[in-house]
């Protein structure tokens, strides 16, 4: 059949039988998707006034100090974020700032360019390994319906950069480019430096090689200049980081770690399992394989690879796979290090699951799409061999190709919400308004939930809030417990004095309260207070019927309230 025979020529043409133009408008098509995937995340992210990532809450807030120096004034916690935040990723707000764009603006906006960038170098980076343009589109395709699946890049975190700088690492690194490859690394560890360390793995790995059934040095020079020069970078990089005297270091032990609430299985950090499976393959920050490596299903393809491998006599297409797709392995064996020396010293390395969870998804996306092209590329084939017009084969072949095209190409029509993007409306603007027209260094404490919300809609320093109860340096984290620990005791109280005290203690300007803030019920029923001992002590205290001395300042000190959150002046509390 004609149409089989030429839909089969069409798609799975190679870069060499084809014109620029046929690479170009796979491309094309692939940026295009891209675009349209970041313009639905963006309308979630401009639907409200206040809107803003989930995680942005911790990473972005701080920022606003770049355009208005006299926000949080000695604030503990965004002192903390702003230290732990990447050099480079810090210095892009910082410059976007500088000319003009809002930090939370820049955070709405940013996905879109990375999306883009990660496309392009997603395209090329398969095309190194597959010279076939319909294999770049798929594997751009497939990146891009992870990464609006997910809000890793909706986020604009510094985790959100690992997709187009380290994607650009490979893509260049198997192009042989040395100065864009060693661009791209010096990115790596400006913006996520845990998989700069990822990349001098892969250089290491380069320098070896499988001849002759024995593992050699490579003979190869190119590797040698690229190791050479590609650690030499990552030293630069990675130097302040290791040189850093912190006031909020060091990291807690994994013998601290194990006697911590927080990083207990219940705990709002869980890391130890007690299922050894768990724990080391599917279980989030510890185990090897993140649970949205198949996110997209499609992605399940790839579980294909090496069985049309095994059978690719036919799947003519296999044989033009380069040898450059090597490269995944390494990626794969240079992440799994990684994994286990994270493992082996718990937290210095961070969680050591990030190792392995990005390495992975770039790995499964570019094999599925590889699989994907062979699938289509044997279904033509065997089907143009018939001399026949109408024949049982081509109309196969046809079901096939259109059976995949739908599920990769149509495949977010059928999530209900995609795209995901985690991000959060604040629900109570007069609030957020009431303390945007109090003095910039003003102080306010509560441990409810609009707490998270307060330092990025209103700019103004909260005590504690769940949000930034980061639980991983102890400088940090042992003087955060203490201040949630002594928040709870004042709130629970009935003893006037340990109120006052708090109060005056803290320098806390402004309290607010759910309006059931004070009942047994709310303690027992929110669950990020469980891991601090004080918590048990005020359900004791309610239990017995003693009334915290807040309680009597809720009519008479009330500067704003409504249907769930009530603010106290806390001058008026202590007099």
């Amino acid at each position: 059949m004609v149409l089989i025979a030429r839909l089969h020529k069409f798609l799975t043409a190679t870069v060499d039988e084809k014109s620029r133009s046929h690479t170009i408008f796979w491309l094309t098509l692939s940026l295009t998707f891209a675009a349209v995937y970041a313009v639905l995340g963006m309308q979630q992210a401009f639907s409200a006034e206040y809107v803003v990532q989930d995680d942005a809450r911790q990473h972005v807030f701080w920022m606003m100090r770049f355009v208005d120096r006299q926000l949080f004034p000695n604030d503990f916690i965004a002192n903390y974020y702003q230290s732990v935040a990447p050099a480079g990723y810090s210095t892009l707000y910082k410059i976007a700032a500088t000319i003009g764009i809002h930090p939370l603006l820049l955070h709405k906006i940013l996905p879109l360019f990375l999306g883009l960038i990660s496309t392009y170098f997603c395209f090329g980076l398969c095309l190194e390994m597959l010279p076939v343009p319909l294999t770049g589109f798929i594997a751009s395709l497939l990146l891009n319906q992870h990464m609006w699946m997910t809000d890793d890049l909706a986020s604009t975190t510094p985790r959100a950069f690992v997709y187009p700088i380290f994607i650009a690492f490979l893509y260049y690194l198997s192009r042989s480019s040395l100065l864009p490859c060693l661009g791209a690394i010096a990115l790596i560890g400006l913006f996520y430096p845990p998989y700069a360390l990822v990349a001098a793995g892969i250089l290491v790995l380069r320098l070896l090689g499988w001849e002759n059934g024995r593992l050699r040095l490579s003979g190869d020079r190119t590797n040698y200049l690229f190791c050479s020069t590609g650690l030499g970078v990552i030293f630069l990089v990675m130097l302040p980081y290791a040189l850093d005297k912190s006031e909020f270091g060091p990291t807690y032990t994994a013998a601290e770690a194990k006697q911590m609430a927080e990083f207990a299985p219940k705990g709002r950090n869980a890391f130890f399992r007690p299922n050894p499976v768990d724990f080391w393959l599917t279980a989030r920050g510890s185990g090897m394989f993140p649970k949205s490596l198949f996110t997209p299903v499609t992605h399940c393809v790839g579980l294909l690879f090496p069985l049309l491998l095994f059978w690719r006599s036919r799947f003519p297409l296999a044989k033009q796979i380069q040898s450059k797709i090597w490269l995944l392995l390494q990626l794969f064996l240079a992440s799994s290090a990684m994994f286990f020396a994270a493992h082996a010293t718990i937290f210095k390395l961070y969680q050591p699951g990030r190792y392995t969870a990005y390495s992975l998804r770039f790995i499964i996306v570019l094999i599925s799409a590889i699989a994907l092209t062979l699938i289509i590329d044997g279904v033509g084939h065997w089907a143009s061999q018939t001399v026949t017009k109408l024949d049982l084969k081509n109309l196969v072949a046809l079901i096939t190709i259109a059976i995949i095209a739908v599920a990769v190409v149509l495949y977010p029509c059928f999530v209900e919400t995609f795209p995901t993007v985690g991000y959060v409306e604040g629900k109570m603007p007069p609030l957020y308004n009431f303390f945007q027209q109090q003095p910039k260094d003003i102080l306010i404490a509560s441990i409810a939930a609009e707490a998270d919300n307060l330092p990025t809609f209103s700019q103004r320093s909260v005590l504690v809030a769940k949000e930034y109860a980061v639980p991983y340096q102890k400088g940090y984290y042992s003087k955060y417990r203490q201040r949630v620990r002594d928040l709870i005791r004042a709130q629970y109280t009935p003893d006037r004095a340990v109120l006052q005290n708090f109060i005056n203690s803290y320098g806390v300007d402004f309290w607010m309260l759910n309006r059931n803030a004070l009942t047994l019920e709310y303690l027992e029923d929110y669950g990020w207070l469980d891991q601090f001992d004080t918590a048990q002590e005020a359900m004791l205290s309610l239990k017995q019927g003693k009334i915290p001395a807040l309680a009597s300042a809720i009519t008479s000190c009330a500067v704003f309230q409504n249907e769930v959150v009530v603010v106290l002046d806390a001058s008026c509390i202590v007099k």
